[in-house]
């Protein structure tokens, strides 16, 4: 008998679309989710910088998650809505 397993996680949330376009970098505030993954963190200072200074972004605002595995936090995902015109949530390794 073969089992096979489910990948998804479970869903804590009702999926809302939160989605809208950046046309323009000038002026934004990008948001960087951390997932605590090796070189990530190098790889979002890297991103950040780059973003600043070619691309007129005004403000970073970096994040971590405890781990790889839990959801970043409420507060968090709060305060990167309010704050925040393009969110990137990422990996490393």
């Amino acid at each position: 008998m073969a089992l096979v397993y489910n990948p998804t996680a479970p869903a804590h949330y009702q999926a809302r679309d939160l989605t809208k376009t950046v046309r323009d970098f000038n002026g934004a505030t990008v948001g960087f989710i951390d997932n605590r993954k090796p070189n990530f963190n190098v790889l979002v200072d890297d991103i950040a910088d780059l973003l600043v200074a070619n691309y007129g972004v005004k403000a970073v605002i970096k994040r971590a998650k405890r781990g790889a595995s839990v959801p970043a936090p409420d507060a968090y995902l709060a305060e990167l809505a309010r704050e925040c015109d393009l969110v990137i949530t990422g990996s490393g390794d």
